[in-house]
Parts: structure tokens; C-alpha cells; sequence
């Protein structure tokens, strides 16, 4: 199904702008054959699902042909699919299927580094000859030993350990900033970005809406290999976030000269109308500055949300954090395959609460107050798969982990939990396949299946749909410029209208305001007399203050006497 390139280049408002995405972790989304894995027909089969979840375009996790060692993200062949998960008519049909119900797809892409068992990793070690040998070598990053035989550098991987593997051949070392089998590719050698254009090229052809790259920030290393400062020795047996953190990044990572390689990538993706946006993955506002220039990608994931305790001074700074001239260029996530699920991370202590059930919901109802107040904010809100039925992470045996980076004695480490399956109905392993799962997990309460929820408006996935068509109703307001559009800058956009302290955050854009409470207790909250309530999480959702005293909400909607009293970890919406 090829599709012939259309201009975007002055496109004032583009198609992703205020949009609502839908991540897939492809092996625990929906498995069409009964081998235990997800695959590209089951997400086919889910379009319906996602439609009426109200999601506008999926980014699909890779599903390119890999060996597994890092579950996908050592990719072997860019341009082709894993039979694990299809083919390329499987594809091509999905993305037809998605089309007809306004759902554009989103594939990964993973250019710092491919597997080792690419064809031009095993070219460069000589086994393909030796005139492959020459062309392909320098497609990857390859030093001499330090003078004491050890590595070039003190670089490590971001997966714990050395950066650097020895090749006993050739008596030289290759850089790698994940495992050992993710060999990383040499950015500066102009036939590596010759390569990633036909790359790119082969899936726009294909139909694909958009890319989100695999580790932005680390594409180009520094010209020397100059070693990193060292800010701290490393502990024994230290996690791969404490080796990670005693060293300052000046050299491996976050080097200006990849943002050529975007800006070459976005001309290309401009012709097709494609959004690219990239895994930016800082911390600090002005890193997101330095990382998405207005000539770069399109956007990237503002990461700073899943790195918060539930504190009203955290989630006010990381909203507001990012400068005006990021307004609209920033995705939203919550969770990721790469992290604890929101609802687990917000959730607060079970011993505290009582029970393990009633602290899960209030993690889950804070997810959905957070989503409320980010979904509004110029940008594009994206869901992780299951979040929108409010599930913290899966629970897995010590004996069924297979994260790489999550060894038996880090359990916190790995990402496991997040990447269960997801739970569809009734049946074994709740409905995701009639084989043993490829990760196996204990299975969910029925009550916290999509089938369940479906049956039933006040669940989590009813509250979840609510809020995207009410967002989806909305936007209009804010493309056309009457509430601060593509055009305009964060401080146009968006009137913060919260004291810069306390249990209430606020903001209006246009016509619209949005309050969420991010403490404790009830709260009063002023909203014009004029104004309808459009959404209220706690009325929408199974909320954990039921019962208390008070009511979740004095209005609702169409109805605007008095102060509204807004639940603890709940939002409101409303238009004047």
C-alpha cells in the first residue's frame, strides 16, 4: 500500500497537535494465533477498542526481526517484520484497518545501536569477507585497547557494566550503551545516515503517520571519546542507576551534532505529513530546550512525570517547568514499557490505606487526575497500554523475570511489572492468549479486565473514554488560535490561575479551565457562574473517596451554583 508524499511544510496546525496517542507494547498487547506472544493482527483486532477509547494515532513498540535480547529493541533488519508478529502485508493491513477508523500508526525506530546479529555488524567483523569487512566496520564505533589492555574510556552502559566489549579477532573494543548485543552504530560516518534515509523512506511509503526515536539524546558521541567526569566511585554491587549516576554525561550522550541527523530526518518526514519525535529523556526543562530546537523533531516525551512522588510542588513544577517556546511540542506519558505503571507509583502505602485494593484505586484516580490536567496542555497526551482501565504493574515470580537489566537480587530494576499482558475478558491469562504467555504473571481480577470495564460507564475505562471525547470536542477550540493554537506560545496559551502553591493546580486556556486537587482533602474550587462542567474525574471513575464525607463533586454538568468542592486526587473540567 504505498501512499505518495504530501507537503506539511505549512500545515499551521498539524495532525498531532492536541492529539491523543495510544502506546502498544507489541508482545503483551493481543495475540491473533495462540503462541503466547502479541502480535500485528492483534492489534488489527483491537482497532474497534482503541477507536471507541477515543485515541487518535498507536505507537507500536519495535516488531522489526531481532534475536529478543533486549525484547525487540535489537533490531536485525529495519525493513521487514519479525514472523512473530506478522509480516509485511500484516502490516500494511493494519494500518489500512486503522486508517478507515481515523487511527494513524506510529512505528519505533532504534537507530543508536542494532543487534549483533545485523548483517553490517557481521559484516564488520569479517564474516561476510573482507570487502564487506571495510565497507561496514566503520558503520560501528571501534577503538584500541587503553595502554593497560582495558577499555578505551570509563564510559559505562545504561544498563549497568562497562560500555565496551573486546573483539578477540581484530584486539579492539566496540561500544555499546545498552547490553553487549546492541552494538552502538558511528553516527559520524555519512553512510550511516545514508542507510536510516532509505530507512525512514521504505515505512513512509508504507503508510506510516509518524516515528518515535529510540534514544534521541544519544545518537552521536563525542568526536575523542573523551572519558566522562567521574562524580562518585562506583558501589559494589550497584544498581545500573547508581553506576549511571556516578558519572557526569558530558561525552556519551547529549551531543549537538545529533540534531543534524533530526533535522535531516524531519525534511524527509515533512514531505509525508509525518510526525517525529524522539525519546527525549532529560529531566530539566532547559535539557528539553537543548534537545528539540524549533528546526529539530517535531516533539519528545517529557519524562519528568514518571520521576514524581505525589507532592502538589512536584506536579506543579513539572508541569510548568518546560519554557513557552516548548508549548506544544512535548508528549505526556505517565507510564512506558521502560517504567512502573503510574497507578503503582502514586499509589500510596497499602499498610497505611488498609488494603492493597483500596491503595491501588487511589493510585489510579491521581493517574487519571494528572491525565485530566495534562490532557488539556498543549502537546499530545499518550497513554500506555492498560492505563486507561487504571492498572498498576503485573505481579511477577522471581522465576518468571526475563528483563535483562533486572537481575534476581535487583528486582527493581527491571521492567517486568509494566509489561504483563494486558487483561481482555474472562478465560486463561484473562483473555490475552489460549497459550502460556511469554511473560508469565499472576492473572488480574475480573474487574480489572477491558471486557468488564466495557459493560460497565462508571469503571476506569469509562472515565478514561469520557475524558478523550470531551478533550476530543474541545480541541477545535484550541487549533483555530481562539485558544492559544499551534501558533502561539505556552504563556498565550495557557493562564495559570493556581496560587503557585497549595493542594489546588489550575489553569485556563481559552475557554477552557481545568482544576485538579493534589491533596488530601476535599478542596473548593471557583468556577465561573456561567461555566458548564464538562468532566469531573471523580464522578466518572470507581473513586476511592466514595462514601467519605462530602460528596465527589457539588455539580454536575450543565449545573454552576456556588463553589464546586473538588475531591482529593480528582479534576474538573469546564467551558465558559
Amino acid at each position: 500500500m504505498a501512499h505518495s508524499p504530501t507537503s506539511a511544510r505549512h500545515t499551521p496546525s498539524p495532525w498531532w497537535m492536541d492529539a491523543v496517542g495510544y502506546q502498544v507494547y507489541l508482545r503483551s498487547f493481543a495475540d491473533s494465533n495462540d503462541d503466547g506472544i502479541g502480535d500485528l493482527a492483534g492489534i488489527r483486532s483491537k482497532l474497534g477498542y482503541l477507536s471507541d477509547l477515543g485515541v487518535d494515532f498507536v505507537w507500536i513498540t519495535p516488531f522489526y526481526p531481532t534475536p529478543g535480547h533486549d525484547w525487540g529493541y535489537d533490531v536485525a533488519d529495519y525493513c521487514d517484520v519479525d514472523p512473530l508478529f506478522g509480516d509485511l502485508d500484516a502490516f500494511e493491513a493494519l494500518v489500512a484497518d486503522a486508517a478507515d477508523r481515523r487511527i494513524r500508526v506510529v512505528t519505533d525506530l532504534v537507530p543508536n545501536h542494532t543487534s549483533s546479529d545485523h548483517r553490517w555488524f557481521q559484516a564488520a567483523l569479517g564474516n561476510a569477507g573482507e570487502a564487506e569487512r571495510a565497507r561496514y566496520r566503520d558503520y560501528y564505533i571501534w577503538r584500541d585497547p587503553a595502554p593497560d589492555g582495558g577499555p578505551p574510556n570509563n564510559w559505562v552502559g545504561y544498563f549497568g557494566g562497562p560500555a565496551w566489549t573486546l573483539e578477540p579477532e581484530s584486539g579492539q573494543y566496540y561500544l555499546h550503551l545498552f547490553l553487549p548485543s546492541q552494538p552502538d552504530l558511528n553516527w559520524r560516518n555519512p553512510a550511516v545516515a545514508d542507510e536510516w534515509d532509505q530507512i525512514l523512506r521504505f515505512w513512509l511509503d508504507r503508510g506510516v503517520a509518524g516515528f518515535r526515536v529510540d534514544v534521541a539524546g544519544g545518537l552521536v558521541k563525542d568526536a575523542e571519546l573523551r572519558s566522562n567526569p567521574q562524580l562518585l566511585p562506583i558501589p559494589p554491587r550497584a544498581s545500573r542507576w547508581e553506576q549511571w549516576d556516578c558519572f557526569e554525561h558530558l561525552y556519551d550522550v547529549f551531543q549537538p551534532e545529533s540534531q543534524d541527523v533530526f533535522r535531516r530526518w524531519r525534511k524527509i518526514c515533512d514531505d509525508y505529513g509525518a510526525f517525529l519525535h524522539g525519546e527525549t529523556y532529560h529531566l530539566d526543562p532547559r535539557g528539553m530546550d537543548d534537545l528539540l530546537p524549533p528546526d529539530g523533531m517535531h516533539g519528545g516525551y517529557w519524562f519528568a512525570p514518571m520521576h514524581i512522588d505525589w507532592e502538589p510542588n512536584e506536579i506543579r513544577r513539572t508541569l510548568r517547568g518546560p519554557s513557552s517556546g516548548l508549548a506544544g511540542r512535548l508528549l505526556w506519558a505517565m507510564s512506558s514499557h521502560d517504567m512502573p505503571r503510574a497507578p503503582t507509583r502514586f499509589a500510596p502505602d497499602s499498610s497505611a490505606e488498609g488494603t492493597a485494593g483500596v491503595s491501588r484505586r487511589w493510585g489510579a484516580a491521581r493517574t487519571l487526575a494528572f491525565n485530566v490536567l495534562a490532557a488539556f496542555l498543549p502537546g499530545t497526551l499518550v497513554l500506555y497500554q492498560g492505563e486507561e482501565l487504571g492498572l498498576a504493574d503485573g505481579e511477577v515470580a522471581a522465576e518468571d523475570k526475563l528483563d535483562p537489566v533486572g537481575p534476581d537480587d535487583d528486582v527493581s530494576a527491571g521492567r517486568d511489572g509494566c509489561r504483563t499482558p494486558m487483561p481482555w475478558g474472562d478465560g486463561p491469562h484473562n483473555g490475552f492468549s489460549a497459550a502460556e504467555p511469554w511473560l508469565r504473571s499472576a492473572e488480574r481480577p475480573v474487574g480489572e479486565t477491558a471486557g468488564a470495564q466495557s459493560q460497565d460507564e462508571r469503571s476506569w475505562l469509562g472515565a478514561y473514554r469520557t475524558l478523550l471525547d470531551v478533550q476530543q470536542r474541545v480541541r477545535s477550540a484550541f487549533s483555530n488560535g481562539s485558544a492559544g493554537g499551534a501558533e502561539t506560545s505556552g504563556d498565550e496559551a495557557v493562564e495559570w490561575t493556581d496560587s503557585g502553591r497549595g493542594p489546588v493546580i489550575s489553569y485556563r486556556r481559552g475557554r477552557i479551565g481545568v482544576a485538579a486537587s493534589v491533596g488530601g482533602t476535599s478542596v473548593e474550587v471557583e468556577i465561573p457562574a456561567a461555566a458548564t462542567v464538562l468532566y469531573d474525574s471523580a464522578s466518572a471513575c470507581p473513586h476511592p473517596h466514595d462514601g467519605a464525607a462530602g460528596p465527589c463533586g457539588s455539580r454536575g454538568p450543565g449545573q454552576s451554583n456556588g463553589p464546586y468542592l473538588l475531591a482529593p486526587a480528582s479534576a474538573v473540567v469546564w467551558q465558559e
